[in-house]
């Protein structure tokens, strides 16, 4: 069923999201199209309950997906909607109709309600924020909107009023976990992808009479990429390993610290072997390691979840490494 699944979100991406449409998304054009695209495939509903019509799957289903968001640099909130739906869902509150994205807010002295850097913010209809305890979802359409790190991400805020008149989403709910583990699984998606390029061109670059990839420093480079990647896809389907729509936390610390501990990693070996080309617009390389670098720091880098692992091991009453990673990872003795 995996296979099915996933084939089928490829073929959806490679159709609709090639870097042509990434590019033009980023320069400002519409995203209707391609997103429209994916409302159809059904896939933003894939955790919303089949009573309600979506397909009721758990969060290691989805992890395809999500990975594919990486891997295909979709420049939509699809991973972000897919999540919230489902988490809307579960509580019983209506699927909205359009795209959301998740943030934390702070209430400013002047009242308005702001979010410092909401992710895809720029392409939102709907932004489900934390704030003061409580979670509520608000139209993207009433925000005041600034631009904000990477092109797609926005300093979104509103006025206390619309705080006030928001759908409430019943429950307590930690999203920059949630955040994490979809950015953990993004993550290892683009990862695959930068480093199937690299190979690809390091066998096609010539230099001396052969390919690059031929030289055995590329080679030493090439396969430090590859245990980054591979153990970054590890760790982020083991940060969705659950059975219902809440990722356990030390999970998702741990595979967003990997994963995000490789995105730098990755990133300068790939541009390294690239050389000069890597960094140009033209490139599509750019394309993934942007993204590398912006998912890297969103909902917390490596040193945030590394300070998390480290403080649950020191509360744990036997504080034993290897016993808490068992518990992490599911391995027996």
């Amino acid at each position: 069923m995996d296979d099915l699944f996933s084939d089928a979100v490829k073929v959806l991406l490679t159709d609709h999201c090639t870097p042509a449409v990434v590019r033009a998304i980023e320069a400002g054009q519409p995203r209707a199209a391609l997103w429209q695209a994916l409302e159809d495939s059904g896939f933003a509903d894939a955790l919303v309950p089949e009573s309600a019509g979506g397909a009721g799957l758990n969060l290691a289903d989805v992890y395809p997906v999500l990975a594919l968001c990486g891997s295909f640099a979709v420049p939509v909130p699809l991973g972000e909607t897919l999540l919230a739906r489902g988490l809307m869902a579960q509580v019983g509150i209506p699927v909205p109709v359009g795209s959301v994205v998740l943030a934390t807010g702070q209430v400013a002295p002047d009242g308005r309600l702001h979010c410092a850097q909401v992710r895809c913010g720029t392409q939102a209809d709907w932004v489900l924020v934390s704030s003061q305890g409580a979670c509520r979802l608000l139209s993207a359409a009433d925000a005041q909107v600034q631009v904000a790190g990477f092109c797609l991400d926005a300093q979104l805020s509103w006025p206390q009023s619309a705080w006030d008149a928001a759908q409430a989403v019943p429950g307590t709910h930690d999203l920059v976990t949630l955040q994490a583990a979809l950015y953990a699984a993004q993550l290892a998606g683009a990862l695959m992808t930068v480093f199937s390029r690299t190979l690809q061109y390091a066998n096609d670059r010539q230099q001396f009479g052969k390919p690059i990839g031929k030289f055995q420093a590329i080679q030493h480079q090439l396969s430090v990429m590859s245990e980054h990647a591979f153990a970054a896809r590890m760790a982020a389907q083991l940060g969705l390993r659950t059975e219902g729509h809440v990722p356990d936390r030390l999970r998702v610390a741990m595979a967003k610290a990997r994963t995000s501990e490789a995105a730098l990693e990755v990133a300068g070996l790939s541009h390294s072997i690239h050389g000069a080309i890597g960094f140009t617009r033209e490139f599509d390389l750019q394309l993934y390691t942007r993204r590398l670098h912006a998912w890297r720091q969103a909902a917390g880098s490596e040193s945030y979840w590394h300070d998390v692992l480290g403080q649950a091991l020191l509360d744990s009453p036997e504080p034993m490494s290897l016993d808490l990673m068992r518990s992490l990872t599911d391995a027996v003795a």
